[in-house]
């Protein structure tokens, strides 16, 4: 008798994870390095993809968990602020 097979797993190349997914390569690739984001992995020595079901499943805990806001940066900290010139465009300040 033949075994049950496990159902396919759909797997996404570059251009459609950036479809679903609208952040830059570096960080995706970064998430990637600290564990927040589905692994790549080899298709051919030059090829990448991502299980279609990780990058859902991602997704879907994002919508379910936001990530909260960075803070603004504290302007107070900064070692020059941009002046105005006559034209009234912005150039750095000197020290």
């Amino acid at each position: 008798m033949a075994q049950p097979q496990a159902p396919l797993r759909r797997t996404i190349r570059k251009a459609q994870l950036r479809q679903m997914v609208p952040l830059a390569d570096s960080t995706i690739w970064e998430m990637e390095q600290r564990g927040q984001f589905p692994r790549r992995f080899l298709l051919t020595p030059r090829c990448v993809g991502w299980d279609l079901a990780e990058v859902e499943a991602w997704l879907a805990l994002r919508r379910a968990r936001p990530v909260a806001r960075a803070k603004p940066p504290d302007v107070r900290k900064r070692r020059s602020r941009p002046v105005k010139d006559e034209t009234g465009g912005a150039r750095a300040a000197s020290p």
